[in-house]
């Protein structure tokens, strides 16, 4: 396979906060690539950096070999579409919103039809044609708006968290086409995830980034086996955040909304912050404890997971907390119920 775009020692700054810190990346012609980490690890901005929405502070884009500069971003963004993760569809119906690329760009009408059929096919909306787009439910906006990517037949397709929140039916369907576009039409794709167990199911090779960092690179079945990644897909609860020193050789991080966390380590900086389920523990009242962390929730979400029970629990951020079937029946916990988290500061790993 030959190049398709080359990324050159990109880095990308928001005022004081560096988003992307150095980043290299070689994407193959017809290949799928995941691009995992956690969120605020900088993936939607290099996505955005390759869609050539945003540019970068400084370091060098390549398209089949050709620099991209303020005279190639016309070029760039006739040959790359993406799907951003919060979808936006147009107040008008599925079939206008699918086509609407197409009436853009000055096709046929019947060309558009035979496209516009095709990718209702693909995503399983075939008979949505008519139907008023904000009247969908989320998962079929966010098949709505990969159509309407899938249509223009772009070179390279890039993908922001296209199955997040979505139930395994609609995630599968997407994953499909997703497939489907690539090793039928022979689409390059990308796609940026922070849920590293699905992207096995539709790219061979990923990269990881830490703190606009790519800290791995490789196949996706080697980069599992790898302890750094191994331990970030088994946990809930990864945080990216500010980290700043305390007097008593500890840190306080601010993972945004409000929340702040005090970690057994002494850092300054971006940090991610990683906390274990099983380290979190749940009660109704505020415990008598020496843990430094201490928040209050409500449960939004009850699932079963083997012997365990997984409970998110909104306290500014979501956190996930793993408990006993007995736990959960010995304090009657259910969606909605009103909870403190204990955590020490000691079970908050930073990478």
């Amino acid at each position: 396979m030959s190049s398709l775009m080359s990324l050159h020692d990109l880095v990308k700054d928001y005022g004081e906060i560096r988003a992307l810190d150095h980043v290299s990346l070689e994407v193959e012609e017809g290949e799928t690539l995941a691009i995992l980490g956690p969120n605020g690890a900088g993936k939607t901005t290099l996505l955005r950096i390759m869609a050539g929405i945003e540019e970068p502070t400084s370091g060098t884009v390549y398209y089949k070999g050709t620099k991209i500069g303020r005279r190639g971003l016309a070029r760039l963004r006739m040959s790359c579409t993406m799907v951003f993760q919060r979808t936006v569809v147009f107040n008008t119906t599925v079939y206008n919103n699918i086509a609407y690329g197409l009436m853009i760009r000055g096709l046929p009408k019947n060309k558009i039809a035979r496209r516009v059929d095709d990718a209702l096919n693909l995503v399983k909306l075939k008979g949505y044609e008519r139907r008023p787009a904000k009247r969908l439910s989320g998962g079929e906006q966010q098949r709505v708006a990969l159509a309407r990517a899938i249509v223009l037949e772009p070179e390279l397709l890039l993908l922001d968290e296209p199955t997040a929140n979505l139930d395994p039916e609609t995630a599968s369907i997407i994953e499909e086409a997703i497939r489907y576009m690539n090793r039928e039409r022979g689409t390059t794709i990308i796609v940026a995830t922070h849920n590293v167990f699905r992207m096995g199911e539709v790219a061979e090779r990923a990269i990881l980034l830490m703190n606009g960092r790519i800290v791995e690179e490789g196949l996706v079945s080697d980069i599992l086996l790898r302890s750094s990644l191994a331990g970030f897909a088994v946990l809930d609860n990864v945080f990216v955040g500010w980290a700043e020193p305390t007097s008593s050789g500890t840190s306080t991080i601010d993972i945004g909304e409000g929340v702040k966390v005090e970690a057994s380590s002494e850092r300054r900086g971006r940090v991610t912050a990683v906390i274990p389920p099983v380290d979190i523990i749940v009660s109704k009242e505020p415990l008598e404890s020496s843990a430094r962390n201490v928040l209050k929730g409500r449960i939004i979400e009850v699932s079963e997971v083997g012997s365990t029970v997984k409970l998110k629990v909104e306290a500014g951020r979501v956190f996930t907390v793993q408990i006993t079937k007995a736990s959960l029946k010995e304090m009657n916990l259910n969606v909605g119920s009103d909870v403190y988290l204990t955590f020490k500061a000691s079970s908050i790993r930073l990478l």
